[in-house]
């Protein structure tokens, strides 16, 4: 007995020896986990038997914890679960005292309780009623008083969850999905609901219940130490924020980490997500045996009757079990996929990928006894794979959506790290940008989920399908991941079996994963300079159609905020420059492009009227699908001309800005038209932009706004501060600087300079202010965003149109950075 328990015996049972008690045990950092969590319901319990005894309690009458409480697992800031049991004889007036009792002494100390006051008649009823009643009273654990009563309570609610489970369970698995519909999934959640969410202790606790029904049982590898890792968490939040919250905040995280003695942040969610991740596992297993013992048993009074007609049947009436060959030493039994009985793993090594292969072709599961007995006794694969077990892995990653279930069934036995090594590093890894949605791993496998589409777009599907699933495989090291990612991806590309040419394809496509979508979005495509560069780095066409497709697999399976039909129609545009390049068509030269018959139009008007005239319309353009039977609206191009003058870039980003029109490109041109005295100047701005939301505005609006931004009456910066006032940020989140860099893009129409920085309304408009301050001409501008995130590439040269030196383009950098910051 340690010196805190006995200092505990030795304190009355009022409120503040309980609280002082309870103080020092919280904060006894040689006792932590499971003998912490045991030890407070145990210094628990002996104050509220205490305060039990103190009240002189009818007889017949009992304090029961139930839930978290009655399985001992109490947290520092969990509620108090009690049930006032008595058996009915008692006067009300008596036990509404005794209740009052020990409630107020619990509610004096600031604690949660939820209590309830019952029969044992009432609280069957009750249960009988109420699910989340019954799920906590098979925790139910006697804490002083008539202990007989309590186990009678015990005996018969544990006998009517049994008897009642084929109607109960599939309540429990309704409860269960409509909770994670709601949550979402932990192992894939930056800031998850440890209790809530799927994966999470909830789904723990529904598994015991399940066990309890005797009807089917969870796979216990790895349960209960997941369980406890949750657990764990979740003391450390409560310690760490002083609240009963189960949400791991994004700003709580590190401090949750050094409470249990992590490294950091990463660290806390990767093992949080493993524990998720073991949970999920097993209730995905788990409700597909209940599902298929409830089915079966539903079934029985049919078959009987059925035999009793015939007269006849095998002895016992046990129909013969069905086993349907679907691959080499692969059947299907009773809707799972599980070995022959002539299958032998110990002597055939792709036995494991051709058993997942014909799973996720057939769309059903893998058993959870043959991927264990698999792991257990399958002879490792030699190195290069043979051929066979190469297009197996390539079946398995063309199936589709049924890829990922058979993979998580891998994952959970430790296979698909026995195949790929180095598949370790990335393997729960969280990946911090909001725009994901899930962790490294997963990403990886729902990119090759999206590339099973593409597959007819390409003509080596299988070199699309590998380099889907290992184009991210570099984030498990330090540095740029495409770069270590090209190395690794040679490695395992050529421990698949792939031959040197095909392996080198497939690093190149690592390599290069990003340089489509980033190309498209961020340079300028008219700029001889931009496709030359994509052309050298992919080489062939047909690396090109691959990455082509990559790019969109990739895009889709990040999350909806990286992929739309704008995105699809830049790269596509780029995807058809560098083909003809490929193919040794001559680039156009930009300096030689007539304008448009619109833009000449437009600027006669402003050459003559001395005034902006605009034009604004949509703009249709096929998505990145080339078979697309329609086109798809991608956005609202705006041309407007005026005659050449200061402030023009910032006053038109402002003016946008305050419509709130998103922009996304920006070429800007000086057209030198014929007049009666000679020539004039006049500027076209060709604009991309699209609605934030709602309906585009009147281009009679912005054109009247503009003329007000031009002469000065229309205060923009004050305008846009007002409304960023407005909407203030959220508390703890804090946006990294602004960084501004020369980006080395070999252009020789422009220099480039890369503006990276919190996407915010008038991002542009500050740009443009301070690019006019350093008077340097902007040429064109190419915006891409991404979540919070905003890149914008500014094409600038000297008001000569000459490339600014080095030394300048710097100092011009260091300029925006300051103006910015």
């Amino acid at each position: 007995m340690t010196n805190l328990e006995v200092s505990a015996e030795n304190e009355d049972a009022g409120p503040g020896g309980y609280a002082a008690a309870r103080l020092l045990l919280l904060h006894e950092k040689e006792r932590s986990g499971p003998p912490r969590r045991t030890a407070l319901a145990r210094l628990t319990d002996d104050w509220l038997a205490a305060l039990f005894a103190a009240a002189a309690p009818p007889r017949g009458t009992a304090l029961v914890a139930v839930g978290g409480y009655g399985r001992s697992e109490l947290s520092p800031r969990s509620d108090l679960d009690l049930l006032l049991l008595h058996d009915g004889t008692a006067d009300k007036a008596a036990i509404a005292a005794l209740a009052d009792r020990i409630w107020y002494p619990v509610w004096d100390l600031g604690l949660a309780l939820d209590h309830s006051v019952r029969t044992p008649a009432e609280a069957r009823t009750t249960a009988a009623e109420d699910l989340k009643v019954h799920l906590g009273l098979l925790d139910a654990r006697p804490l002083a008083g008539d202990a007989g009563l309590v186990a009678a309570l015990r005996t018969t609610v544990l006998a009517d969850w049994r008897n009642q489970a084929p109607k109960r369970l599939p309540e429990l698995d309704a409860l269960c999905r409509e909770r994670a519909e709601r949550a979402g999934e932990l192992q894939f959640l930056l800031e998850p609901d440890l209790k809530e969410a799927r994966g999470g202790l909830r789904d723990a606790q529904a598994l015991r219940a399940v066990a309890a029904s005797w009807l089917a049982d969870a796979p216990r590898e790895g349960l209960d130490r997941a369980r406890r890792r949750l657990l764990d968490t979740r003391d450390a939040l409560h310690l760490a924020t002083g609240r009963a919250t189960d949400r791991l905040a994004l700003q709580e995280q590190d401090a949750v980490a050094a409470e249990l003695g992590l490294l950091d942040a990463d660290t806390l969610l990767r093992e949080v997500y493993e524990a998720a991740r073991t949970i999920s596992y097993a209730t995905d297993v788990t409700w597909r045996e209940v599902n298929r013992v409830l089915k079966a048993r539903s079934a029985r009074p049919r078959l009987r009757s059925l035999l009793g007609r015939s007269g006849g049947g095998r002895s016992g009436g046990k129909p013969p079990i069905e086993r349907t060959p679907l691959a080499e030493g692969v059947v299907e039994m009773d809707g799972e996929v599980v070995l022959a009985r002539t299958a032998k793993p110990e002597r055939d090594p792709v036995l494991p990928l051709r058993a997942a292969a014909a799973a996720a072709q057939s769309g059903l599961p893998l058993s959870p006894h043959a991927v264990r007995h698999l792991a257990a006794t399958a002879k490792p694969l030699p190195v290069p794979w043979p051929a066979d077990a190469r297009e197996e892995l390539v079946t398995l990653l063309g199936a589709g959506e049924a890829t990922v279930p058979v993979w998580e069934a891998l994952e959970a036995e430790g296979i698909v790290t026995r195949l790929l090594p180095d598949w370790e590093r990335v393997r729960c890894r969280p990946q911090r940008n909001p725009v994901h949605t899930w962790t490294v791993d997963r990403h990886l496998v729902e990119t090759a989920v999206r590339a099973a589409s593409l597959t007819r777009r390409v003509g080596r599907p299988d070199l699309l399908l590998v380099a889907a699933l290992l184009h991210d495989i570099g984030k498990g090291w330090p540095g740029d991941h495409s770069v270590a990612g090209e190395t690794i991806a040679r490695d395992l590309a050529a421990r698949v079996g792939f031959d040197r040419t095909d392996t080198a394809v497939v690093a190149t496509a690592v390599r290069h994963h990003l340089l489509l979508v980033e190309t498209a979005t961020r340079r300028d495509l008219d700029d001889p300079a931009t496709v030359q560069a994509v052309a050298t780095a992919v080489g062939t066409l047909g690396t090109l159609e691959l990455l082509h497709a990559l790019t969109e697999a990739d895009a889709l399976a990040t999350g909806p905020a990286a992929w739309s039909s704008w995105r699809a129609s830049l790269v596509a545009d780029l995807v058809k420059r560098v083909a003809g390049v490929l193919a040794g068509e001559p680039l156009p030269d930009p300096e030689a492009a007539a304008p448009s018959a619109e833009q000449e139009r437009l600027a006669i008007e402003a050459l003559r009227t001395g005034e902006p005239v605009l034009a604004l319309h949509t703009r249709d353009e096929h998505a990145a699908d080339p078979d697309a039977s329609a086109p798809e609206p991608v956005g609202v191009e705006l041309v407007i001309a005026l005659p050449d003058q200061p402030g023009v870039l910032p006053a038109v980003a402002g003016v946008l800005a305050l419509h709130r029109l998103t922009v996304r490109a920006a070429e800007l041109r000086a057209v030198d038209l014929p007049t009666g005295l000679g020539t004039g100047s006049v500027l076209v701005l060709d604009w991309r932009v699209a609605a934030e939301y709602g309906s585009l505005p009147e281009a009679a609006r912005l054109r009247a706004d503009l003329v007000r931004a031009l002469d000065g009456s229309l205060d923009i910066p004050a305008r846009l501060a007002e409304r960023e006032a407005a909407y203030p940020r959220r508390r703890g989140l804090t946006a990294p600087p602004p960084r501004v860099t020369v980006a080395a893009a070999d252009s020789r129409l422009a220099t480039v300079i890369e503006v990276r920085a919190q996407d915010a309304p008038g991002l542009l408009h500050r740009i443009g202010r301070a690019l006019e301050g350093a008077a340097v001409r902007v040429r064109s501008a190419h915006v891409s965003t991404l979540g919070a995130n905003a890149v914008d590439t500014l094409y600038v040269t000297r008001p000569d149109g000459s490339l600014l030196p080095p030394e300048e383009a710097v100092d011009l950098a260091r300029t925006l950075e300051t103006a910015l910051g």
